[in-house]
């Protein structure tokens, strides 16, 4: 049983995500909080498998909380669930410990499945919020690596940049295709149109080009 804290200042939200998870016979709601201070009390004392964070919220919003709760209990995982892509949101969210990102109009039965991969370790983003993640840290922290980028890095689509980075950080085809939510066939299509349009022979050379320019 995955146990499951639900994080959002709207009552109605909370209500429906609840009614949602709870039928499915291995997540278990433990508990609600409508913002990121009562989501830290609450975490600490009941012990969630996962926290389900909102991002604006009242009197503490979610990135703070998941800074303060990945230093006081690093073992609880948080996956964030909001309407908003912001590309700062995304990038501080992931930096201060949130092991995923998704929007709140992902499909229900994709949550679910999100939740269960989340608590196994395994890291979720929405469809192109691993790409916001990925330019806005690598840009806003160091400036200049803007000049690093090689120029063919631009052909590439915002899905292909995803899987160029996860190869890079050496993920299987099979645990991209967990991670972005795609098949495996259309993880090697992609991977086919990366060598293609960067003229490389192999993922083993499209993994030493991504790691050329990584901050």
């Amino acid at each position: 049983m995955i146990r499951v804290l639900l994080v959002d200042d709207q009552s109605i939200v909370r209500e429906g995500l609840s009614s949602l998870l709870q039928t499915h016979p291995d997540l278990e709601v433990v508990g609600e909080a409508e913002n990121g201070q009562i989501a830290i009390e609450r975490s600490l004392s009941l012990q969630p498998d996962v926290v389900l964070m909102d991002i604006r919220m009242p009197i503490m919003d979610g990135v703070a909380a998941i800074r303060i709760l990945q230093e006081q209990a690093p073992e609880i995982k948080i996956l964030v669930l909001t309407t908003f892509d912001d590309d700062e949101y995304v990038t501080q969210a992931i930096a201060y410990g949130a092991q995923g990102y998704l929007l709140k109009d992902t499909p229900s039965a994709e949550l679910a499945q999100a939740i269960r991969l989340l608590n196994k370790g395994y890291s979720q983003m929405g469809p192109g919020l691993l790409a916001k993640a990925m330019n806005n840290s690598s840009i806003q922290q160091k400036p200049d690596a803007i000049a690093n980028i090689p120029a063919e890095f631009a052909l590439l689509t915002t899905r292909e940049k995803e899987v160029l980075q996860l190869i890079a950080t050496g993920h299987s085809n099979k645990e991209i295709a967990v991670k972005l939510y795609i098949t495996e066939r259309t993880v090697k299509n992609h991977v086919n149109s990366i060598l293609r349009s960067l003229d490389l022979r192999d993922r083993t050379q499209a993994a030493i080009f991504a790691n050329s320019f990584r901050p």
